[in-house]
């Protein structure tokens, strides 16, 4: 082996020695993305993945800038948009992302946005009326 073969292989094993790590935090953002209708806790996400949940949380948020909580929130209140958009009430949409009580919900959605679940969907609805 040539000394830039060797040294190749050893800044590989530098550079990808995060790898198992990189892994697990990707898995945790595919089931947040998958399942963040659903009650989810930093026990059960640690658990899935074998590691720590406070070694979770510092990882998911220097590779996301996020926690995962900040994380399923913003992605509860993106799909709301949807729904939102798509004509389903207010009501219904705030338990279809996950969300246990109408008023956080609308609480959340209006620090997000700007606006209010009910005056973002009126304004969405006479935009495509247009």
């Amino acid at each position: 082996m040539t000394f830039y073969e060797k040294e190749i292989h050893r800044i590989g094993r530098i550079v990808y020695a995060n790898q198992p790590q990189i892994n697990a935090i990707i898995r945790t953002r595919q089931y947040l993305d998958n399942n963040y209708e659903s009650d989810l806790n930093l026990d059960v996400l640690a658990n899935a993945q074998s590691i720590s949940k406070y070694h979770l949380l510092r990882l998911f948020k220097k590779y996301y800038g996020l926690t995962p909580a900040q994380y399923v929130i913003d992605k509860r209140i993106e799909k709301a948009k949807e729904h939102l958009v798509d004509g389903m009430s207010v009501t219904e949409t705030c338990f279809a992302v996950g969300f246990e009580s109408l008023g956080s919900f609308s609480t959340l959605f209006k620090r997000k946005t700007g606006k209010s679940p009910y005056k973002y969907q009126k304004e969405q609805l006479s935009r495509s009326m247009q």
